[in-house]
């Protein structure tokens, strides 16, 4: 229950944010796609709320789609991915469980689409079945991955690698990204939130630490040339990840200093010690005080 509580506040609350933001730009929903590499794309929403961004590898070998964003959005994700190619979708990866990235996964699978995702995201959707944005209900076989991995695998279409690892206990506990390898592009999911404070999913095997540590993981593999897709916030490189790194890393160093003098959670987030710093990371579900109360769980967590 506080799995689907969670990621529903989540959900309504960027939605309602960004619904607001899209009414006073009066622009239209729709996704837009920019090329990354030869034959890759990221896709992500403007206009409004469409979903955590998307990856698109089309060639003579087929169609790849990383997530899939939220049944609302199905219609005009179809239409963003014809303009790319008419072909239908071959595989697609889920990079984690949630809603605005996994919720057209029987979509998918009912036109025969093959998903693939690590083993702990099938087991979540066959133990906590799938929600959307007002209940929960049980996965139907369409929406499972068939094709599921422990540590990494490696895709071999339309003449380029891509190299699929874990990233564990992270954002969930069934994390994907994805390395075009030739290409140096990497698909992050919601593992990175570029500009913008992260949401980490503790109900879901997420954790502050594993957060950290699977930042610096995909940061031992990129350059200054290496093109970021992030799960939200607009496509990053090398810098703006070192730039959430130091961002975790610091916010974990001023809340366990201010718990080491005994302080409570809650006299803690009345000082609201984030905001002088990192106010312009705040968003409509993470604001530097709901970031506090995620920082201090997260090192509490550790501590018990």
């Amino acid at each position: 229950m506080n799995f689907l509580k969670n990621i529903l506040i989540f959900t309504v609350l960027l939605l309602s944010m960004l619904t607001t933001v899209a009414a006073k730009e009066t622009v239209k929903l729709s996704w837009q796609a920019t090329q990354v590499a030869d034959g890759l794309y990221m896709l992500s929403g403007v206009g409004g709320f469409a979903g955590g961004n998307l990856g698109l590898s089309v060639g003579t070998d087929g169609v790849v789609l990383i997530d899939n964003a939220m049944p609302s959005t199905l219609e005009i994700m179809n239409e963003a991915i014809k303009k790319i190619t008419d072909k239908p979708v071959d595989f697609l990866i889920n990079t984690h469980v949630h809603f605005d990235h996994a919720g057209n996964n029987q979509a998918f699978g009912e036109q025969g689409t093959h998903i693939v995702a690590h083993q702990n995201l099938r087991t979540h959707l066959l133990t906590h079945g799938m929600h959307s944005m007002d209940a929960q209900q049980d996965a139907p076989k369409s929406s499972l991955p068939v094709i599921t991995f422990s540590q990494s695998m490696n895709f071999h279409l339309n003449g380029k690698q891509a190299h699929l690892f874990h990233l564990p206990n992270a954002h969930t506990d069934g994390d994907t990204a994805i390395h075009y390898t030739g290409a140096n592009v990497i698909h992050m999911g919601d593992v990175f939130f570029n500009g913008i404070f992260p949401f980490i999913d503790y109900t879901s095997g997420g954790s502050l630490n594993g957060y950290i540590k699977a930042q610096k993981t995909v940061l031992a593999l990129v350059d200054e040339h290496t093109k970021i897709i992030p799960g939200h916030g607009s496509l990053a490189n090398k810098q703006d990840l070192q730039n959430s790194i130091a961002m975790l890393e610091d916010t974990r160093a001023i809340i366990s200093k201010l718990i080491a003098e005994g302080k409570t959670e809650e006299e803690i987030v009345a000082l609201n010690p984030l905001q002088a710093k990192y106010e312009k990371l705040s968003w409509g579900f993470i604001t530097t005080e709901k970031m506090t109360r995620q920082i201090y769980a997260g090192v509490t967590a550790v501590a018990r």
